[in-house]
């Protein structure tokens, strides 16, 4: 007989977190061992009591469900983080995939999407609510072409600091040296006619 999948919670709200813990108890191949209300618990207590699945609402009332996936993702690192949230705002979603997030639904999503999506995080694969694919899609094509009087690498470099990445992490992708992002940064700021960052991302978006 195979091992049921073991599942926790991290919800603030008694009510969702007690409807999920019964939708997953009541599949027969996975166990909700455990529910907790804030992130501070998660990250103390989840290290000593692994599970294969841990669900992570975004919005808990001190830190976040992506700064608990942070920490997590290093004392748990066999664990599989899924978002469960009502935002769908494109920088919550892809912090939650730079922090350790493999699946991202929405609350919306139906109980059997629920129980589809612990499935397919436990066999490796990456569950998301049709509206955040699409937008993590869309962002991967965004095409490097653009009424912004850049060059196809600032660009580039441009859509890559929108997405919160660090000049570090933009670095080590392009296969350049931190200075050299930071030149490119400049030279961004100087033809675009900005100061910082912010400016330069609303810019982008503008276009």
């Amino acid at each position: 007989m195979m091992p049921k999948i073991q599942v926790a919670i991290l919800e603030d709200l008694s009510e969702v977190a007690s409807g999920l813990k019964d939708l997953i108890n009541q599949d027969q191949n996975m166990h909700c061992i455990h529910i907790y209300h804030n992130a501070e618990d998660a990250i103390t207590f989840l290290p000593s009591h692994p599970v294969d699945v841990l669900i992570v609402d975004i919005g808990l009332p001190r830190q976040s469900g992506i700064e608990a996936i942070q920490q997590l993702s290093v004392s748990c690192p066999h664990t599989q983080f899924c978002i469960f949230t009502v935002y769908e705002d494109d920088e919550k979603i892809f912090q939650s995939i730079k922090a350790g997030a493999k699946g991202y639904l929405l609350k919306s999503a139906t109980a059997s999407k629920m129980i589809e999506a612990i499935h397919e995080l436990y066999e490796g694969g990456s569950p998301m609510s049709p509206s955040i694919a699409r937008r993590v899609l869309e962002s991967l094509h965004q095409p490097l072409s653009s009424p912004l009087p850049l060059s196809p690498r600032e660009l580039e470099l441009l859509q890559l600091l929108s997405r919160g990445f660090l000049y570090k992490e933009i670095a080590a992708q392009l296969f350049i040296t931190t200075g050299t992002v930071k030149q490119h940064i400049h030279k961004i700021y100087e033809k675009l006619q900005v100061c910082n960052r912010t400016e330069a991302v609303n810019k982008l978006r503008g276009n």
